[in-house]
């Protein structure tokens, strides 16, 4: 939701002192120097907003003004800057609490928060009145209300309760086998007039609540995907790679070079060490033979301007554009067809077996047969048993590459999967969607592929 926002004006009054904000969110772009992220908010000028979001430090914060007075202000001493993770997020606000800090209380991941960034603990004075649920005031979701702070990241099953302030326990629940939070997709919630729930599944901006409070794309474009809190997918990691040079974007599943000479090499931010995977990369725009797709052992990614697949070192294990194959600084030509602009790489990564397969437009090279087992008829490699493999892409950086990802996520890029009559093909886990027909037995790099 990098350039995305969303837009409802209230048609009436709520309760402006009690109320209740729950997301799941997925988080892209990460950095001490990026500047403040907004998940939802109201806006009319600097110095009246309500705001929700991150701090420029990936602080939680949740913050009001009203002519020029600063009645709320609340940021957490935690950081949110797990790009792989989806996070739940709840502010539960009444101010007719006699206590100031039962006013606004804020859970990450079920957790309420207790310890906050110094100076940055400010309640609102008891009976006060918010901005939230006023009449003729426009929320906005995905960046503050004055285009900018944009949101950059995926956000899914959005509530917005009038009235209640609701504990996080009403939005998901602990595990008893993982001890992690868990959705709660049909929570039990009294809406209220203003009230809404849209994002619940994929990208409805309808809402699913009884109150018809609908929403719209003011902006940007509004991508579905597969990956959700309850199946966590695969990206690309922003935190293993050199931002010089490189942007990422769809929530970290394309990758656009824009400028600079230099070899770069991205990493995922799930990874394997048994069962067997599969996954899809989309040379959108390429010229030349130096980029690489494969996979890499994660205990040896670099951050740093270099290629893993000629490091001898590496376990890393990759098909190159000119269709030679390349691992521990070797290449053996013509392992498969060259591929360019255009094409689609399959991998198809078994690590029962430990043998790596390759497809271009949905052929297996080398004659391969990603079902024979032990026998890894046209595999490319016999790679190292033992190791933790994630997806790798090294490319040698210039202004002409574009690439996007389909981890089963179902587009590349923003552009949907169109194959087998719009639905895309599923992998093992049946939670996924494909350009091509995985082959049998393999699943997204997912949390649902990985627990098979």
């Amino acid at each position: 939701m990098a350039s995305t926002y969303l837009t409802r004006t209230a048609g009436s009054t709520g309760n402006v002192q009690i109320w209740t904000f729950s997301a799941w969110i997925k988080r892209s772009r990460i950095s001490n120097a990026d500047a403040t992220q907004i998940l939802f908010g109201t806006y009319t000028d600097a110095n009246n907003r309500l705001e929700i979001g991150f701090h420029n430090a990936n602080n939680f914060i949740v913050k009001e003004k009203q002519s020029s007075s600063t009645n709320i202000d609340m940021t957490t001493s935690e950081l949110l800057k797990d790009p792989s993770a989806w996070y739940n997020l709840v502010v539960a606000v009444d101010t007719t609490q006699a206590t100031a800090s039962n006013r606004v209380k804020m859970y990450i991941n079920g957790s309420q928060i207790t310890t906050w960034q110094s100076g940055y603990d400010n309640y609102p004075n008891q009976n006060y009145n918010t901005l939230a649920n006023v009449s003729g005031r426009t929320y906005v979701i995905g960046q503050e209300g004055n285009n900018q702070y944009y949101f950059d990241g995926s956000m899914s099953h959005v509530h917005f309760v009038d009235g209640t302030a609701y504990p996080a326990s009403t939005f998901g629940s602990t595990d008893s086998v993982t001890g992690e939070w868990s959705i709660n997709t049909s929570p039990s919630i009294t809406m209220g007039t203003n009230g809404f729930t849209i994002l619940k599944d994929g990208n409805t901006i309808t809402d699913q609540s009884s109150n018809s409070n609908n929403f719209t794309v003011a902006g940007g474009t509004l991508t579905n995907t597969e990956d959700s809190p309850s199946n966590n997918f695969a990206t690309l990691n922003p935190l293993n790679y050199q931002l010089s040079g490189c942007t990422l974007a769809q929530g970290n599943t394309s990758l656009t070079a824009t400028g600079g000479n230099g070899w770069r090499t991205f990493y995922g931010t799930l990874a394997a060490s048994s069962g067997k995977f599969y996954w899809e990369q989309k040379v959108n725009s390429y010229s030349g033979s130096s980029h690489y797709i494969g996979i890499s052992d994660i205990d040896k990614m670099k951050n740093s301007n270099d290629n893993d697949f000629e490091s001898a070192s590496t376990d890393a294990y990759c098909y190159r554009a000119d269709g030679g194959k390349v691992s521990k600084n070797t290449l053996t030509a013509g392992a498969g067809a060259s591929f360019g602009a255009g094409n689609i790489i399959g991998i198809a990564m078994d690590l029962v077996n430990n043998k790596l397969y390759f497809s271009k437009d949905g052929v297996w090279q080398n004659s391969g047969d990603p079902t024979s087992g032990a026998s890894g008829t046209g595999s490319f490699f016999n790679i190292t048993a033992g190791k933790l493999y994630t997806p790798a892409t090294a490319t040698y950086n210039t202004s002409n590459q574009f690439f996007s990802y389909n981890f089963g996520n179902g587009s590349f890029g923003t552009t949907a999967v169109t194959t087998n009559s719009g639905n895309g093909y599923a992998g093992a886990e049946g939670s996924s969607i494909f350009n091509y027909q995985p082959p049998t037995g393999y699943s997204a790099l997912s949390t649902k592929g990985l627990n098979l």
